[in-house]
């Protein structure tokens, strides 16, 4: 059971009136942030979110529902959605298992032993250290009602929902992220950036 703004969902609610989900996995900490009380998002699934805002209507005319998860209160999600400007559907799987069954969550054991199923690889979670991940995953409903996961991809298999890198990518600078503690350290929310100049 999902919670939403108008109560609990289950999976198939999720689907609305569509045969075709895809749910992309919002992390509700930054990287390397373990506080508690967290409430932002990280800025990298923010920029995502900023595309998934300007196409999840043109997704609904082709049987597809684009759904956005992650383990922040509803109270946190509908804040940020109101700041930020979001109108997809966003909800909380704050007290449910589904992030650790689609990949997304270590568990305090895992990190406790140091190594996380991430990207259908084991990993040393220092190499990654949040127990919150991003990633993307699909799913299909057919008539009898039967769900089918049908995909799912992770880590940078998500940057093609970054239309911000097709354009970095053009610019004779390209991404210039190489002196940076990580290639995606810079982003922002889209209302924290300072205004560059020479």
């Amino acid at each position: 059971m999902f919670d939403g703004v108008t109560g609990k969902l289950t999976l198939a609610d999720l689907f609305e009136v569509r045969s075709q989900l895809v749910i992309y996995h919002f992390m509700g900490k930054a990287v390397g942030d373990q506080s508690p009380g967290w409430s932002d998002g990280c800025p990298t699934c923010s920029m995502v979110a900023d595309h998934i805002n300007a196409g999840f209507t043109h997704l609904k005319s082709r049987d597809v529902t684009l759904m956005v998860v992650s383990r922040l209160p509803v109270e946190n999600i509908e804040a940020l959605k109101k700041r930020l400007g979001w109108r997809f559907n966003w909800v909380s799987s704050f007290a449910n298992d589904f992030n650790h069954d689609y990949g997304v969550l270590a568990t305090k054991e895992e990190v406790a032993n140091g190594t996380v199923h991430y990207n259908y690889a084991v990993q040393k979670f220092e190499e990654y250290p949040a127990d919150d991940r991003h990633g993307l995953s699909v799913f299909y409903e057919d008539e009898a009602g039967n769900i089918y996961h049908t995909y799912s991809t992770y880590g940078r298999g998500c940057e093609e929902m970054l239309g911000v890198y097709f354009f970095l990518d053009l610019v004779p600078k390209g991404r210039d992220e190489d002196s940076l503690p990580f290639p995606m350290a810079w982003m922002r929310h889209h209302d924290r950036y300072e205004v560059a100049s020479r």
